[in-house]
């Protein structure tokens, strides 16, 4: 069951008191969204009739007793005393009343509302089945002509509820308290409390609200350098070890802690981290959050609802988008620490270009930046541009080290070489200060593991603001489109303020799941996460965030014996690749000789050149990616089982200094990781084999790019889709019948 579905949560005793005011609250309820069945369609009157047409034989007999004023408490003790008597129902009747009791067990309100008296969802069947079976049994000629004058409505659903509470009180006491317990240890209600030290503090909140390149950064590292001790939350790597340089070069001495690295400078008072290494427990005069529209982030969301809630700091600053302001004013009021509002416009607007690439890379000019949305198209689009140009392109993309990206981002910066346009993927939109004159949008969608959609607009925002830098070459900034078609969609986005949210993340500490696990002592650590996700209790105020990263891994390791508890919920948050069965092979094996405490080694060569083909620059990515893993897991748990640090270290550096030269040289055609993963899978199992693509595919993507390549000869990849779908949509026109595609 959703975390949300927990709002109503309320305890209940057994008393007719209670019950009653439970029923009051049921009927005052607005109705649910969704009706219980498809013929439902309106919400019936509050007061029906209890002659209904809908019982037309029943029309001589006496009215009815009026069930509303009775209490639920006294109605089911007197169905209860009723003897079991066989039925004297007609057929149609009893169809009817079938009908009605369906509705009532079908009926998402009536499951949520269940959770009041502890019935989980999971239990809510069995429970609606078994009183079923019992009104059936006992029901008299009165109940059967008021329900039947209901009929399968809500309004049946809500005069059903309280005598089902009654019932489930009495018939499983056991699975209540039982329950009870469960949901008192997987609680998530209130977690400004959580951090008594911060609570007990009056902290001041300054919220630095604007767009990219508008200072509003800069100003609070000005106050985060200033001060006695602070502290850095940085969303990537790459801009806290950004930070930590520019600090340093200032003359504030300042250490590094990323998940991979710690870097302590003698005598350092100020520390730049990511956010999820963030400590809790150190007292600081001022605290920088970055980027804290990143709570509403539906896998990393908890990190800066945890830095926000938990910091003990004096002053901590956020630096930010609008859209998460509201969700910081209503936790500020939970907390009691005084919120300041600062207002930050860009120090140039951001101008759109009317004149879009018209579909030609050669109009690619000096500074630009052309954003793609996948790894193929990068390469693709560098090699286009290199080939049918005299431009030089530096790459970014997120599989890079960091160190990678930074050596990208230095020799697209140095104004004295020829590498003078950049091409990048969603990676640019934060961690690095780079001189772009023009964000050009190759395309504005991408695929989301499971379509192609639109880019959501304020990603948009973000990565169209970076373009022009103060104090640089290009201090004005411009955005276009590489096809004229995406253009008012771009201009779209840019226009539409931002969404106001109404929830940010959360996601269970271990103490959390230890607590619950003590429930479940033999289960499985992935069916403590099923249970504690299906059990959990949020407010209105947060989501649950996606643990599909946790779970995958949790099932993976479900092979390895031997380990703790905590130790398996650390191994977790390993930032492994999950698509990659060469990433998860080596944290399986890494896991397997820690349980057996046994020192791991890294089993990760570094070759001797760069990469000369697309298969060994996806090789030297992976290699650097379970290097990265293992300094994780260094300084994670025990030094001794992970004795290596210095040589992974060293392996990383050198393995990006390999990528960096690599990439100046891709002459190939680029493989997708996903397939490439996919191949490296079926290579393990053995079922590797040459397909062919169908003969009427084929036929269709020659006669596409035939129509779309242009007068250098190059094709977009994504138009191919929608010029493929064009044809077949003139085929089914010809022929007068529709064609799926």
């Amino acid at each position: 069951m959703a975390a949300t579905h927990f709002l109503c949560f309320r305890s209940f005793s057994r008393s007719p008191r209670h019950l009653l005011l439970l029923l009051s609250t049921v009927r005052s309820l607005p109705p649910p969204p969704n009706p219980p069945l498809s013929a439902v369609h309106s919400i019936l009157p509050t007061k029906p009739s209890p002659f209904n047409p809908f019982i037309n034989h029943f029309s001589s007999s006496p009215p009815p007793p009026d069930f509303t004023s009775r209490s639920p408490s006294d109605l089911y003790n007197d169905l209860r005393s009723l003897s079991k008597s066989p039925s004297k129902r007609s057929p149609d009747d009893y169809e009817s009343l079938l009908d009605v009791l369906r509705a009532f067990s079908k009926s998402a309100w009536a499951t949520d509302q269940s959770l009041a008296v502890y019935i989980p969802a999971s239990f809510f069947p069995t429970a609606a089945h078994r009183f079923r079976n019992f009104l059936l049994s006992r029901s008299d000629d009165a109940l059967d002509r008021h329900l039947l004058s209901l009929g399968p409505s809500d309004q049946a659903v809500r005069f059903l509820f309280p005598l089902f509470v009654e019932f489930c009180l009495d018939h499983f006491p056991d699975e209540i308290a039982k329950f009870k317990l469960h949901v008192k240890s997987a609680d998530l209600t209130r977690p400004h409390t959580w951090f008594p030290f911060a609570r007990a503090m009056r902290r001041r909140i300054v919220y630095h609200c604007g767009p990219t390149n508008s200072g509003k950064t800069f100003n609070a590292l000005q106050r985060f350098m200033k001060a006695g001790k602070g502290v850095y939350c940085s969303p990537l790597r790459l801009l806290a070890m950004e930070v930590f340089d520019r600090v340093n070069s200032h003359g504030v001495y300042c250490s590094l802690y990323t998940g991979q690295e710690k870097k302590d400078v003698p005598f350092a008072n100020h520390v730049a981290c990511t956010v999820e290494m963030v400590s809790t427990d150190v007292m600081y005069d001022v605290a920088v959050i970055d980027e804290i529209q990143m709570m509403v982030d539906p896998g990393r969301g908890h990190a800066w609802t945890r830095a926000l809630l938990g910091l003990k700091a004096d002053e901590i600053h956020l630096c930010g988008d609008p859209s998460v302001l509201g969700a910081v004013r209503r936790i500020c009021s939970e907390t009691g620490d005084e919120l300041v509002e600062t207002n930050y416009e860009r120090f140039k607007p951001l101008v759109v270009e009317a004149k879009t690439l018209m579909g030609d890379l050669r109009n690619v000019r000096s500074g630009d930046c052309v954003v793609a949305f996948s790894r193929r198209e990068i390469f693709e689009v560098k090699l286009a541009i290199e080939r049918f140009t005299g431009h030089r392109c530096c790459v970014i993309y997120g599989a890079l080290p960091p160190e990678t990206r930074r050596q990208q981002a230095t020799l697209f910066n140095e104004p004295n070489n020829e590498y003078d346009v950049l091409v990048a993927s969603d990676a640019v939109g934060m961690g690095l200060n780079l001189n772009i004159r023009r964000i050009v949008f190759y395309s504005l969608s991408k695929y989301n593991g499971d379509r192609v959609v639109p880019v959501d607009p304020s990603q948009v925002k973000q990565i169209a603001g970076r373009a022009g830098r103060r104090g640089s070459r290009y201090p004005d900034g411009l955005t276009t489109t590489f096809e004229a078609d995406d253009l008012q969609y771009l201009i779209s986005c840019l226009q539409k303020p931002f969404d106001e949210v109404k929830q940010v993340g959360l996601f269970p500490f271990f103490e959390h799941i230890e607590l619950f696990a003590g429930q479940y002592p033999n289960s499985t650590f992935v069916g403590l996460l099923d249970k504690f996700r299906e059990n959990c209790k949020l407010d209105g105020s947060y989501f649950l965030c996606q643990h599909d990263h946790v779970r995958k891994v949790a099932q993976m390791l479900e092979k390895v014996q031997g380990i703790s508890l905590e130790d398996r919920f650390n191994f977790c948050f390993a930032p492994v690749n999950i698509r990659d069965p060469k990433s998860m092979s080596h944290l399986l094996r890494f896991a397997s000789r820690y349980s057996e405490d046994l020192p791991v080694n890294v089993s990760v060569g570094v070759p001797r050149r760069s990469a000369r083909n697309d298969t060994e620059l996806l090789e030297l990515e992976t290699r650097h990616q379970v290097l990265s893993m293992y300094l994780w897991l260094s300084h994670h748990f025990k030094e001794e089982v992970f004795p290596h640090k210095h040589q992974a270290t060293e392996m990383a550096a050198n393995i990006a200094g390999l990528l960096g030269e690599s990439l100046k040289s891709v002459k190939w055609k680029p493989m997708s990781r996903g397939k490439k993963a996919k191949n490296d899978e079926e290579e393990e199992n053995g079922t590797m084999e040459r397909r062919r693509p169908a003969p009427v595919a084929l036929e269709g993507y020659e006669r596409a790019s035939s129509r779309l390549t242009n007068k250098t000869g190059y094709t977009r990849t994504r138009s191919l889709i929608m010029a493929f779908r064009k044809i077949k949509n003139e085929q089914s026109t010809q022929k007068d019948a529709p064609v799926a595609v």
